[in-house]
């Protein structure tokens, strides 16, 4: 065999066993994921899926909050897209409405806000982690505060107390579990919400990484 022709074939070999090693890598990757679905999206789309990672870490801690719920509900709010804009107007990453935005800022004492700011990943980084922060102080006395804070961030807070038959927070009849909120929604995109960031929460914890 000409000596070009081993070159070119001993390179072919060194390619098949590479890919064979590959393909074997990405096998038992997705065998112990417990999402093998969404890991083939992120190994397609790693870089969008990560991009705002250190953003995410750095507001979660000054906000006091799990970085993986944060980073759940961007996914379940707008798959990481900075652009987006809902049906009712909500903007950007974790999709934050006019009106949750005027709270935020007014708690905040922020000096100049106009809404287009919510498209900024910071800006609206910081604003609904400061939401999700204030629902989960106040379900903190409850079974599993999650299923309500984030009943409350989709839905509103008026419609989780008439979910769980409560005046408000202090009520001394505060007494509804996570399940019986879940089982008294009556709204089934709300309902499948929450199913949907907790499985994702689940998975980033499970991978003990975002």
């Amino acid at each position: 065999m000409p000596k070009m022709l081993r070159v070119i074939w001993s390179f072919i070999k060194v390619l098949v066993v590479v890919g064979v090693f590959a393909g074997v890598g990405i096998g038992v990757f997705l065998w112990r994921s417990s999402n093998p679905k969404y890991a083939v999206y992120e190994l397609a789309y790693h870089a969008r899926l990560h991009r705002y990672d250190d953003q995410i870490q750095a507001v979660a801690k000054r906000r006091g909050v799990d970085p993986m719920v944060v980073k759940a509900i961007v996914w379940t709010e707008s798959r990481f897209d900075p652009g987006k804009t809902g049906a009712d107007g909500e903007r950007g990453l974790m999709q934050i409405t006019d009106a949750a935005a005027k709270e935020w800022v007014k708690s905040e004492r922020i000096a100049s806000f106009v809404p287009e700011d919510l498209f900024d990943p910071t800006v609206n980084l910081d604003a609904g982690s400061w939401l999700l922060a204030r629902a989960l102080r106040r379900y903190e006395g409850k079974d599993d505060p999650l299923p309500f804070a984030l009943a409350e961030y989709n839905a509103g807070r008026s419609r989780v107390a008439k979910w769980t038959g409560e005046r408000d927070s202090s009520d001394p009849n505060n007494h509804a579990s996570s399940q019986e909120l879940v089982a008294a929604i009556n709204i089934p995109s709300t309902k499948k919400y929450i199913e949907t960031v907790q499985e994702r929460v689940r998975y980033y914890h499970q991978r003990g990484q975002l």
